[in-house]
């Protein structure tokens, strides 16, 4: 029995020995999607596991040729681009009115390149070739009407080597780029600089002049051309490319499809980080035209300079850089329909630091609207978006009592009635096909006003339509918002003025509610509880305000734990993750200020 016993210890420890080193086993075992990039501190995996790149409209702004849909940047049609512009002329030979129709025409014929400006001419010759052929690192050669060149090393970048190589039909652009000296039969005094923005297709639509090469390395590259598993140490872009992990985030598109730069905590090196988490080039500032989706990379502290100063430096790169296409693109731009919205004629105090709630003042709320339902009082608040269009919470309206509701625009209080006040009926209430009137999920509603101009839109004087975003990116946790309305003041009590405090977007929501939290909603509050939404506010608006004093509609306000419960952030209907239901009931053109 004593050997038994002993023979038992002993089995026993084994196992627990046999147990303790699989435990530890299994604790280092690495994973297996994205290796190093859990412990990569400028890298966000889960924005990684959604695939973002520059077709992606959640997190860059469509070209002037696409529209976002659904997320992605679709091709427009050539009709649907602006008509002004400098023709131009295709690879095939085909002239184009504009360069926007001619990249339109590419996006759905990726074969149809740029070629140069103006009509079609049979003695323009574009070439663009590898050598030697049977390398693989290879040097650029250009032929330009029958002149052979080729690109110098000053200034050779990811960026140019994408563009030759999306020239030479590798779409998913260059591995990596070289510097070096051609055997002495290729050996030439002179080089063709290019300078390119980096999405181009076409090496045409660069910046490129002549120079004299003197001792300069020239540029060589190496295409892409198979796909393989990257490894620990490398980063796998969207288009399966693999490059070292310290290349991403630092402003250079190295995947060739921007899937490296947008995901990031922090940005390295020469490049500026956008609140969406995009890095982009620090030559993208003060360029006067917007990258980062909420515009602060054209209200960075360094643009406070000479105005002056910094738009005759952009006059004279246009004029010096009448090779690129890219002044054009931004010219484009200038040409597209612009959806004014968001702008009050107050002014701006969203930097002042207050605490509680505020009476509004003329014009401060310019997109709020007042609905009286059934009785005469104010039942619930709205958001005037455009058009006849009212944006609210579902659980404020009945679609049976369409006929009984009126829409109070311009009025700040509802007992004194202001100046400016504009009365409409409704011709129709769009209830969320998903609206839970138990649980408060997809609480969003449209209200549809009569026009007292048939054929045109109702244009309330004295309003103003609040944007609406389009990108969960443009506003996140810790952004300072503004809430209004003519809800219960403290210790419930009535009140008539139409009234405005500031409240914090939080991150913590579904820790707090719990299982009454869903997808659709956003918290927003302070952590002492001194500024809250309360009832008689549903339906009205939590706006915040991009960089350039926009004022955007993120949430709809909806439900809460009382009011002013310290705790207890009230709960907002999340108008981003409705976007394309709202777009899709009243038109595109009336709520999408960028990416038409």
């Amino acid at each position: 029995m004593r050997q038994l016993l002993v023979l038992v210890l002993i089995l026993c420890s084994l196992l627990c020995i046999y147990a303790v080193k699989g435990k530890s086993r299994h604790k280092n075992k690495p994973t297996q999607q994205f290796p190093l990039v859990q412990q990569e501190k400028y890298l966000i995996k889960e924005c990684l596991n959604n695939s973002y790149t520059a077709n992606s409209c959640k997190k860059v702004f469509c070209h002037p040729w696409q529209r976002c849909v659904d997320g992605s940047c679709s091709c427009k049609l050539p009709y649907q681009c602006p008509r002004n512009g400098t023709s131009v002329c295709s690879a095939e030979g085909k002239n184009f009115r504009t360069y926007c129709q001619l990249k339109s025409y590419e996006c759905l014929r990726p074969k149809s390149k740029f070629r140069s400006r103006g009509s079609c001419k049979l003695q323009d010759n574009f070439e663009v070739f590898l050598k030697p052929e049977n390398a693989s690192e290879r040097f650029i050669q250009v032929e330009v009407n029958s002149q052979r060149t080729f690109i110098c090393g000053h200034g050779w970048s990811m960026n140019e080597a994408n563009v030759v190589c999306r020239h030479l039909n590798f779409p998913e652009g260059a591995d990596h780029v070289e510097l070096g000296d051609p055997a002495d039969a290729w050996n030439s005094s002179e080089c063709l600089q290019a300078t390119c923005r980096g999405a181009e297709t076409s090496l045409k639509e660069c910046s490129l002049a002549r120079t004299v090469r003197g001792h300069e390395k020239l540029a060589k590259v190496v295409c892409h051309t198979a796909h393989k598993e990257c490894s620990s140490r490398e980063f796998p872009c969207v288009n399966r490319k693999c490059i070292p992990l310290d290349k991403t985030c630092d402003g250079i598109n190295d995947c060739g499809d921007l899937s490296d730069e947008l995901c990031c905590k922090a940005c390295r090196g020469e490049s500026f980080h956008c609140k969406s988490d995009v890095c982009i080039p620090n030559s993208y500032l003060c360029n006067k035209e917007m990258d980062c989706l909420t515009g602060e990379d054209e209200t960075h502290q360094g643009c406070r300079g000479d105005e002056t100063a910094e738009e005759s430096e952009i006059e004279k790169t246009e004029e010096t850089e009448d090779e690129s296409m890219d002044a054009e693109r931004r010219k484009i731009k200038t040409f597209l329909p612009q959806l004014h919205c968001g702008i009050s004629n107050h002014t701006v105090t969203r930097w002042k630091r207050i605490i509680g709630g505020h009476i509004a003042g003329k014009g401060e709320f310019p997109w709020q609207v007042a609905i009286r339902g059934e009785k005469t009082t104010v039942n619930c608040g709205g958001i005037y978006i455009g058009g006849c269009w009212v944006l609210t919470a579902a659980h404020c309206v009945r679609q049976s009592y369409v006929h009984t509701y009126l829409i109070w625009t311009g009025m700040l209080d509802s007992v004194l009635k202001n100046d400016g006040i504009e009365t409409f009926n409704l011709k129709r209430v769009i209830i969320h096909e998903d609206y839970n009137a138990k649980t408060y999920e997809n609480d969003i509603a449209l209200l549809e006003m009569i026009t007292r101009h048939p054929g045109q839109p109702c244009s309330p004087p004295n309003t103003v339509a609040a944007c609406i975003p389009w990108s969960p990116y443009m506003f996140r946790a810790g952004h300072r918002c503004k809430v209004s309305g003519w809800g219960l003041v403290e210790d419930y009590g009535r009140q008539f003025t139409l009234k405005w405090g500031y409240v914090n977007l939080m991150s913590n929501c579904s820790e707090i509610y719990q299982e009454r939290y869903f997808k659709g909603m956003e918290c927003a509050g302070t952590y002492d509880g001194s500024v809250d939404s309360c009832r008689g506010d549903s339906g009205g608006p939590l706006v915040c305000f991009d960089f350039n004093n926009v004022a955007y509609v993120w949430g709809i306000v909806s439900w809460g734990e009382n009011c002013g419960e310290k705790g207890h952030p009230g709960v907002y209907t999340k108008v981003v993750d409705y976007f394309e239901w709202i777009s899709h009931h009243v038109g595109k053109s009336i709520v999408s200020r960028f990416n038409l």
